[in-house]
């Protein structure tokens, strides 16, 4: 049955989901219904692929920010075992917005870390859409620590709109902690996986978000602000005509950041988005960090380290000045 947190551009779907659904309700009736469930189904699998394949960048943030799509604590349910979660960061309190936790993928005993940004409204309460304080990203940071005392690989699940943006955040020292976890995640002798799943926003992503694979779910996205946030800079005003343009000026989407090196590669997701087949986009997820993890995990940890250096320093280098064709004579 369709979703009852429904996408505008969805609406075809959700209309032939409907029908679909009511034809199978009464699939006892004459052999010409069974021809018409089949019919109708190709036909949904064509609308998915084609709405699907030409997402805008506005209409891919409003994917990943969908109320059904999978967070870290259903990643947990369905592809983890053992789950652990250590609390607190030892020094003011125990942030909920991010969740730390030993965990085991298949054969790989690991640390987990990642963004929980809630269902309902009681959990979105207790976390904070996923913007996290600074307790967090101290608790991340001690666990990262842990796991490297221990040579477990560290998995990061990234989904935040940003870093919590309060005054008292500020107070405790935000951007210093995230800064200090971008030092430290790049020198951390052991594999570390990142994996954006939803929103990737600016330092409350980049605070788990330094690996030596890092991927993204196909229709999530990873920019270094909103589109509301860019909006308002540059036309001073978020509204539905600034906002869809500020998406496609920040590149923000899995293709872009492939293009531009950014990310590792791209995650497929099921059709019609993972909000639609969360199990499968589960089961997905799980196959690639297994296979990073194999390949990751048979790198000596010196060249592992230097290969993470390198990765992060090509990003954003350039050529500056004239070329040769172009040089006066």
């Amino acid at each position: 049955m369709p979703s009852p947190n429904r996408l505008d551009f969805e609406k075809e779907i959700d209309e032939m989901e409907e029908l679909l659904a009511r034809l199978e309700a009464n699939a006892s009736g004459p052999a010409g219904s069974a021809d018409e469930i089949r019919r109708i189904r190709r036909e949904l699998t064509n609308l998915k692929r084609k709405i699907y394949s030409n997402l805008s960048p506005w209409q891919t943030v409003r994917v990943a920010r969908h109320p059904d799509r999978p967070q870290m604590l259903d990643y947990i349910e369905m592809i983890f075992d053992e789950f652990v979660e250590l609390h607190g960061d030892r020094a003011i309190g125990d942030d909920r917005a991010l969740r730390t936790g030993f965990a085991r993928l298949g054969d790989f005993r690991v640390m987990l870390i990642g963004h929980q940004k809630g269902h309902t409204l009681k959990e979105k309460g207790e976390c904070l859409y996923g913007c996290a304080h600074p307790e967090g990203y101290r608790k991340a940071l001690n666990r990262m620590r842990m796991a490297a005392k221990f040579r477990l690989p560290i998995i990061c699940l990234i989904d935040t709109p940003g870093a919590y943006p309060g005054i008292g955040a500020e107070e405790r020292g935000q951007a210093q902690l995230i800064a200090n976890n971008l030092l430290e995640m790049s020198r951390l002798p052991t594999p570390i996986l990142c994996v954006v799943i939803g929103e990737g926003g600016s330092g409350g992503a980049l605070g788990i978000g330094i690996g030596d694979w890092v991927g993204m779910l196909e229709h999530a996205y990873y920019s270094v602000i909103s589109p509301e946030g860019c909006a308002g800079i540059l036309w001073k005003e978020a509204n539905e005509t600034t906002k869809p343009l500020a998406a496609a000026a920040l590149k923000m989407t899995a293709k872009n950041l492939f293009e531009l090196r950014v990310i590792d590669q791209i995650i497929p997701e099921p059709l019609g988005a993972a909000h639609r087949d969360p199990r499968e986009t589960a089961n997905t997820l799980k196959t690639y960090l297994l296979r990073h993890l194999r390949d990751l995990r048979q790198v000596p940890v010196e060249e592992l380290l230097e290969q993470r250096y390198q990765k992060f320093r090509r990003m954003g280098v350039f050529d500056e000045g004239l070329t040769a064709a172009a040089a006066p004579g």
